[in-house]
């Protein structure tokens, strides 16, 4: 009997929740997107960090000339770093065949915590039709884990994981993956409004990022999924 669970932030999982478990990382404004595109631009892998102690220490131990530091505090990105959280930033002339770490406030520290389970992926509106069919293979039980903001509730990111629960056959749903696919089809036919209207949508439109909204909700836009394989993001699939 196949199980999905969806968890709001990850401070609601526990690895031995997620141990056996398939697990989608959603963050829909901004960590999954500018994942997705970066690895669709040539990039050869993306580590995520907790902090920007541990990214800075661990850039410095890769090499310099080999990665680029990416990330940002409250939307900006991060004194030093060489990318911000935009994904339009991650253009191919600038990430291919490079190594990248990044240290988000939300996505990346989701992505590592949740590097305990069995197998995990990243999911968004990008990349919902191709991740869809994988995971429609897959006969472990799921777990959906919201990145949230700032350690709460983001009402794009609930949207976004049920909008999986909303297309995957599954005999039991945890109450938060009921709430996620409930929000998913009051929101199903406007999601560029709710992008825009959420607390974090309205907050990057005031730093001048309103284009990257626009780009986070582009349906089914890339036939790509980043999987974990060894601390490392990686492309799953090849685009059409």
């Amino acid at each position: 009997m196949r199980r999905i669970d969806l968890y709001f932030t990850p401070a609601e999982i526990s690895e031995e929740e997620i141990g056996r478990k398939t697990v989608v990382v959603v963050d829909i404004l901004r960590a999954s997107a500018s994942i997705i595109r970066a690895l669709k631009n040539g990039s050869r892998g993306i580590i995520p960090t907790q902090s920007i102690d541990e990214a800075t220490e661990l850039a410095h131990s890769l090499g310099r000339e080999n990665v680029l530091l990416c990330g940002e505090r409250e939307g900006r990105r991060i004194d030093g770093f060489d990318l911000g959280n935009s994904p339009l930033e991650f253009k191919r002339k600038v990430v291919e065949g490079k190594i990248l770490i990044f240290a988000t406030t939300n996505g990346s520290k989701a992505i590592a915590s949740a590097q305990g389970a069995n197998t995990v992926v990243v999911g968004s509106f990008l990349n919902f039709k191709a991740l869809l069919r994988y995971l429609s293979k897959v006969d472990t039980d799921l777990a959906i884990i919201c990145a949230g903001k700032l350690g709460k509730f983001a009402v794009e990111d609930a949207v976004g994981g049920g909008m999986f629960v909303n297309h995957l056959q599954a005999e039991e749903l945890n109450d938060g993956a009921r709430a996620a696919q409930a929000l998913y089809q009051r929101y199903s036919q406007d999601i560029l409004g709710m992008l825009r209207s959420s607390s974090h949508g309205r907050y990057l439109i005031e730093l001048g990022f309103e284009e990257d909204i626009s780009f986070c909700g582009r349906l089914n836009s890339v036939n790509l999924i980043p999987k974990m394989e060894e601390g490392r993001l990686v492309r799953l699939m090849r685009e059409r």
